[in-house]
């Protein structure tokens, strides 16, 4: 049920965003260049770029769910599977930073928005500010409220004749401390599995948390770039785009992917997590054919629509990458523990987000 509340949180989402998706169509700051517009070369790119990205997207978000399975050394206790995730940590702060908040800063400081309010306060950066602490307290909250779920089924399901579980609150550091009275011919053995138990209960919804706060960050971002190519009917502005959001898809894939392996859902919720994910740009590209004749990139609405959605996601992402990602991985104690992991782990976020942002000379 748990699963199925988070599944319905990215869902709602995805669902306003189509829902909003005809406003972007009205109004024209300019007249469009129709010098190489070409619908027919236009539309094999377009169906080339939705048949390359989804099966990217899909390899992607499989990929580290299936592999550690076939492969142990990917398992989520290992080095390796350490290094891949900081790799795909890299590629999602370089696409918050570098592919999704600039494009929201150029939308909503364009010329063809009016003065005022827009050229008179930096909404951009306000927006993914909010969004970041939204997240903040979204992570917090569910995560709270999951845990204190879970307490209460522990404790209206404990076994009368073992002792009590008591669970106390540490404040604010998130550390709580667990004290068990047995009967002394029971010995202390009791307190260390439930505490045990208790704290990889808690990681384990933390895990779950973020790899749905995660995908509705990828999601929104993903809608608009498939809308905007889906929009345009120029070969020459898709072409580059078609191999650089295969790449960019693919890597997204993998750092959400290895949040849901680290989540350990049932594989009903990882296959709808994995479909939900590897649809939203082709759906975003087929909403833009379809609204291609109508779409106009310069108009007001769709440059405010485009560039608050933006901000907001590339907030989302920053977050989501610097605190659940990397910081938790980073302050693990097995990284804390190897040189040659911590050195690893390092080069391992250089070389994605490294990548990632060689991406943005074409897309």
């Amino acid at each position: 049920m748990n699963q199925r509340r988070h599944f319905s949180f990215s869902s709602l989402l995805l669902l306003l965003l189509l829902l909003l998706s005809p406003a972007v169509v009205l109004g024209e700051c300019e007249a469009d260049d129709n010098s190489d517009r070409d619908r027919a070369t236009a539309l094999k790119y377009k169906l080339v770029a939705l048949a390359s990205i989804l099966l990217a997207g899909t390899i992607g978000v499989c990929l580290p769910v299936v592999a550690q399975k076939k492969i142990p050394a990917l398992h989520p206790d290992k080095n390796v599977f350490f290094l891949v995730k900081a790799f795909a940590a890299g590629v999602i702060l370089s696409t918050g930073f570098i592919h999704v908040f600039p494009d929201a800063f150029e939308s909503l400081t364009s010329p063809c928005l009016p003065e005022k309010p827009w050229g008179d306060f930096p909404f951009a950066g306000f927006i993914a500010m909010v969004a970041a602490m939204g997240t903040l307290a979204i992570d917090s909250f569910a995560t709270s409220y999951y845990t204190r779920a879970h307490g209460k089924n522990c404790e209206d399901g404990k076994d009368g004749g073992g002792g009590d579980l008591e669970a106390t609150d540490g404040g604010g550091g998130g550390g709580g401390h667990v004290h068990v009275h047995t009967h002394a011919t029971h010995g202390h053995s009791h307190g260390a599995i439930s505490a045990g138990a208790s704290s990889d209960e808690a990681q384990l919804t933390r895990h779950r948390v973020i790899s749905q706060v995660l995908e509705v960050g990828i999601v929104v971002h993903s809608v608009i770039i498939g809308i905007s190519l889906g929009a345009s009917e120029s070969p020459k502005t898709i072409r580059p785009l078609v191999a650089a959001l295969t790449f960019h898809q693919f890597f997204e894939g993998m750092g959400l992917g290895g949040c849901i392996a680290q989540a350990k859902f049932k594989a009903r919720v990882v296959a709808w997590m994995s479909v939900f994910f590897s649809l939203t740009t082709p759906l975003g590209i087929a909403i833009g054919f379809a609204i291609s004749n109508v779409y106009k990139e310069n108009s007001p609405t769709a440059l405010i629509m485009e560039g608050v959605f933006n901000a907001a996601s590339s907030g989302i992402l920053i977050y989501m990458a610097l605190v659940d990602m990397l910081a938790a991985d980073f302050m693990n104690p097995k990284v804390q523990a190897s040189g040659r992991l911590q050195i690893g782990v390092q080069i391992s976020l250089l070389l994605g987000s490294g990548f990632m942002s060689l991406l943005a000379k074409w897309a």
